[in-house]
């Protein structure tokens, strides 16, 4: 996400840092290269000029051009008042504790909207809680059944009888409170553009649903068209908060950088991806770290806690440490390390220096993600047996692993040697001296652990 913003920002503030102590006008020629940056970025002039004015007179401050590291004091002056200009600090989505509690999605067609109301029902009942959708998006013939599809693909219940969208609307609400629903979630009718007939809509479902919160799905690549729609749909109905959609794509970063300063309503909720769970809530400070190109290990290691299976991954490393690590702990970690997502995007969230994103992109680029599920393939195709004493795969083995996996014979072979060779790096540091935690475990000397159950 940003990366051409985050390109463009490193190498402005990498010029600045070879240059000891600052002058005014290295600040202000900074600032102003920072500027066209924004623009092109899809920023709104004015939420621009309003960052850069706040940022200059930070920047030019006695702290700062006195201090030891001016040009990185710069960046944090940077860091903050992005981090101020798309809200300052997280603003959970906050509802009432009636139930059911009604949140109503809208949104212009394609702007993410209907798989916006399917994330947030799952995220609702990961939290516990027991969601209804509704499917009040008539306008669209699609709508309906996409719902429904990701209604059945996440375990959520969909209302959709009727033929009028706010009936819909009305009679869900009601059908929730028949199912004993924490929350109701109604997905409206979009149009391909904000207009007076989508307004009325909304209006009618807003007066009938009684929502708790009404939520506007915006495209992150969408700049600022984004908040063009915002502005229309708050003035016509207001709106709790945004939903900013597609922000693993092509994004400028317009949108998540104009949207709050402009509106005055927080962002709530980012799409990260297509998949049922990549919704995260939005953290302005994470997210100008991630736009400086700083990382975000805050939210990679929230997406760990959520996605993997803490008691799996423990043993397999506990194994691995013991030297009794074997292919099917090998699977596991690779099963587990593969629901956190692309490579790519998780080292883009390790920490670093501005400007190192493109290293974090060239390092995911030598790690082949073909071979990673090629060994997965070949793995999957060998007997429980095979997996826990690779030393019995031979010849004939080797074929039938082979082809059950759709690799060669070769493949096999490379996949074994690594993995033996790995085995015997980690049987080599569990024994050696300089690392008794480990020769502990290996032993069986360490100190116990309790074990469940």
């Amino acid at each position: 996400m940003f990366d051409t913003l985050t390109d463009r920002l490193n190498g402005i503030f990498k010029k600045l840092r070879t240059r000891g102590k600052l002058h005014p006008k290295q600040v202000d020629n900074a600032l102003s290269e920072v500027r066209t940056a924004l623009l092109e970025a899809d920023v709104a002039v004015d939420v621009a000029d309003d960052l850069l004015v706040r940022v200059r007179v930070r920047a030019l401050s006695e702290e700062v051009m006195k201090s030891l590291t001016p040009a990185q004091q710069v960046v944090k002056v940077m860091r903050d008042e992005l981090q101020a200009t798309m809200g300052g600090e997280l603003m959970p989505l906050t509802l009432p504790s009636r139930k059911p509690a009604v949140v109503m999605v809208a949104g212009v067609q394609g702007s993410g909207k209907t798989t916006a109301c399917a994330k947030l029902a799952r995220l609702f009942k990961s939290k516990g809680s027991r969601p209804l959708l509704i499917a009040a998006d008539l306008a669209r013939p699609a709508a309906v059944h996409q719902l429904r599809t990701l209604g059945e693909e996440i375990g959520v219940p969909v209302w959709s009888e009727g033929r009028d969208p706010v009936k819909v609307a009305k009679g869900g609400v009601k059908e929730a409170e028949r199912l004993d629903a924490d929350v109701a979630i109604i997905d409206t009718g979009g149009r391909l553009h904000v207009d007076p007939q989508m307004m009325k809509e909304a209006r009618k479902i807003k007066d009938a649903a009684r929502p708790d919160a009404v939520l506007m799905a915006c495209d992150a690549m969408t700049g600022q068209d984004a908040v063009a729609q915002a502005l229309a749909f708050m003035r016509d109905v207001d709106t709790t908060g945004f939903v900013l959609t597609k922000l693993d794509g092509d994004a400028r970063g317009g949108a998540a950088l104009s949207i709050t300063s402009v509106t005055g309503r927080p962002v709530l909720f980012v799409g990260t991806g297509e998949k049922p769970d990549d919704l995260e809530p939005f953290h302005p400070d994470r997210m100008a770290g991630r736009i400086l190109g700083m990382g975000d290990v805050l939210s990679l290691i929230d997406k760990a806690q959520e996605r993997i299976d803490s008691d799996a991954a423990r043993e397999s490393a506990e194994r691995m440490l013991s030297a009794q690590f074997t292919l099917e702990d090998f699977l596991t970690q690779m099963l587990e390390n593969k629901k956190l997502g692309p490579l790519q995007d998780l080292l883009a969230m390790l920490p670093g220096v501005p400007g190192g994103k493109n290293v974090m992109k060239d390092l995911a680029g030598q790690v082949d993600q073909g071979e990673l599920t090629r060994a997965e393939a070949i793995i999957l195709s060998m007997t429980p047996g095979e997996r826990r004493n690779p030393a019995i795969i031979h010849g004939s083995r080797r074929q039938r692993i082979a082809l059950g996996s759709g690799a060669t014979t070769s493949d096999v072979n490379r996949l074994l040697k690594d993995f033996e060779t790995a085995r015997k790096m980690m049987r080599s540091m569990a024994s050696s001296r300089g690392m008794p935690g480990l020769a502990a475990l290996q032993t069986g000397t360490g100190p116990k652990r309790k074990r469940k159950g």
